[in-house]
């Protein structure tokens, strides 16, 4: 996959107006990710991805393997993304199933493996929850039902945030 390519389908899956906001959102979350994770990891990570993206994992970061929780990483793509936390945590979910399907599985379960995924201030799992739901496509459907809803039907939307 090109760069082009990998930001028209992030445009698509976020529903961006504009290619800027999906490469900032790109750039804010892999940024923030090769960050958190050994530097090993972010190159492994990165091997699969187009050029451009596989820097924002690797090159633009100055030190890897820095010790934060989610909420942190979710304040910090928040922050280089110029946008609402819970906004900032839906796109770096949406961020992390793109590349869940472009890289090799034991790469990302590196990742995965780097993150824990525990049930305290650390839980990383929140960063996996459109992967674990079958990825982009599969989610969209479960939280619509495949089809529109009546309002009579809407369950309303949890807390993304978190």
């Amino acid at each position: 996959m090109k760069f082009d390519e990998f930001i028209g389908q992030l445009q698509h899956r976020l529903e961006l107006s504009g290619t800027g906001e999906a490469v900032r959102a790109a750039r804010a979350t892999l940024l923030t990710l090769g960050q958190r994770i050994p530097q090993g990891n972010a190159e492994d990570l990165a091997a699969s991805l187009p050029m451009e993206i596989k820097w924002y994992l690797t090159g633009a970061v100055h030190e890897h393997g820095q010790r934060f929780d989610w909420q942190e990483f979710v304040d910090r793509v928040s922050e280089i993304e110029s946008a609402d936390p819970a906004d900032a945590a839906y796109h770096a979910r949406v961020v992390v199933d793109l590349v869940h399907s472009l890289v090799p599985e034991s790469d990302f379960q590196q990742l995965r493996d780097s993150l824990p995924e525990s049930e305290d201030e650390e839980n990383w799992r929140k960063l996996f929850e459109i992967v674990d739901a079958g990825g982009w496509g599969d989610a969209e459907e479960a939280q619509t039902g495949g089809g529109p809803q009546s309002e009579a039907t809407d369950q309303g939307e949890g807390d993304v945030g978190d």
